[in-house]
């Protein structure tokens, strides 16, 4: 889509729901396009706990439960599905005996990067549709919201610090 084609559809503040909102439903709608047409090798939320213990490095189950907001029980069956498929593995907690810590293995890590090119070749067409100072914009704007991550405060450890 072209930047005039934008225009024509109004702004955010137009639309009364502020640039975050309309940022975040223009990247779900084109996380949701790029997903459903490609054939995953594990299912989306399967996928997603991979890109999050990839995303935040061993973390504790209760964490990864608060990250995703859900239970401890779902995300228990999550990690034993990913666990039995050699995605994730285990560790004992270094702060805690009595608890382990889920890190990705090198096969959970290959099986998020195929996942991943998949998706991105998903878009690639639409992409090459743009016209050149289209492209630039896009580039331009990764750029940044690489950098309003990297700059992101850390999100609040669920149940305190640890």
């Amino acid at each position: 889509m072209t930047t005039s084609a934008t225009a024509d559809r109004g702004t955010a503040g137009e639309a009364g729901t502020g640039l975050g909102a309309d940022l975040l439903a223009v990247v779900a709608r084109l996380n949701r396009y790029a997903t459903q047409r490609i054939h995953m090798q594990l299912p989306a939320a399967q996928a997603r706990l991979l890109s999050t213990v990839d995303a935040h490095g061993e973390a504790r189950i209760c964490d990864l439960a608060a990250i995703d907001h859900c239970s401890q029980p779902t995300m228990t069956t999550q990690v034993r599905r990913l666990e039995d498929a050699g995605l994730v593995a285990r560790t004992v907690d270094p702060g805690d005996a009595r608890a382990v810590r889920i890190r990705i293995t090198p096969e959970g890590m290959r099986t998020l990067s195929r996942v991943r090119a998949d998706r991105a070749a998903v878009i690639e067409p639409q992409l090459a549709t743009l016209n050149s100072a289209d492209r630039q914009t896009l580039l331009k704007a990764v750029a940044v919201l690489r950098s309003l991550l990297e700059d992101a405060p850390p999100a609040p450890r669920p149940g305190g610090s640890r």
